[in-house]
C-alpha cells in the first residue's frame, strides 16, 4: 500500500532540504560521520512528528531548528567530536569567463573563508552558516537557536569581525586588532 500524497509531498520537500542541512550539520559536528547521523536523526523526528506541523510551518526551518536540537542534545551527551571537514562553500565549478589566475584566487580565498569559518567559535560559526550560507532570515535563525534576533545580529557582526581579522591575517595584511 502506498503512502498518502500528503506524505508524499512532505517527504519531498524535506529532501529538498537535505543539501543544506548536511552542510549545517557537518560545520557544527567537523565530523563526517556524525553529520551524517545527525541529519539521518533529523529526518527520522520530522517523519514521526510531520502530523504535528501546521500547514503553515515553514519545513526548512522546522528541519533546521530540529537538527540543532539534535546536535544540543548530542553535545550534551559529552560524545567527542573529532575535525575531519566542512561543507564546501565555494563553488567549485570554475567560471568559463574568468580566467586562470582569476579562479585560482577565487578558490584560494573560498579555501581561506571556509577554514576561518572552522576557526570560529561555535555559537559564532552556526550563525555565519544559518545566515550566510542556508540564507535564512535573523528571526528564522532566531528560531532555529531558540535565542532573540537581537542576539544573532550580534554574534553575526562579531563573527564577522573575527573572520576579518583571520582572512587579513592569512593575506599577511594584520588589520586592526
Amino acid at each position: 500500500m502506498g503512502a498518502a500524497p500528503a506524505d508524499e509531498a512532505f517527504r519531498r520537500e524535506a529532501l529538498r532540504c537535505l543539501d543544506g542541512l548536511f552542510g549545517f550539520a557537518l560545520s557544527l559536528a567537523r565530523d563526517r560521520s556524525l553529520a551524517e547521523d545527525l541529519v539521518q536523526e533529523t529526518y527520522l523526528r520530522a517523519l514521526s512528528a510531520r502530523r504535528k506541523a501546521g500547514p503553515d510551518q515553514n519545513l526548512r526551518g522546522w528541519l533546521f531548528t530540529i537538527l540543532h536540537n539534535v546536535w544540543r542534545n548530542e553535545v550534551r551527551r559529552r560524545r567527542p567530536v573529532a575535525l575531519e571537514g566542512t561543507p564546501d562553500l565555494a563553488a567549485r565549478v570554475p567560471d568559463p569567463s574568468e580566467g586562470p589566475d582569476a579562479s585560482l584566487e577565487r578558490r584560494e580565498t573560498g579555501g581561506r573563508l571556509r577554514s576561518a569559518i572552522e576557526e570560529l567559535p561555535e555559537r559564532f560559526r552556526e550563525v555565519v552558516m544559518l545566515r550566510c550560507v542556508e540564507g535564512f532570515s535573523y528571526r528564522d535563525v532566531a528560531d532555529i537557536l531558540g535565542c532573540p534576533a537581537g542576539t544573532v545580529m550580534s554574534r553575526l557582526a562579531r563573527a564577522r569581525v573575527l573572520l576579518r581579522r583571520s582572512l587579513l591575517a592569512g593575506n599577511g595584511q594584520g588589520g586592526p586588532r
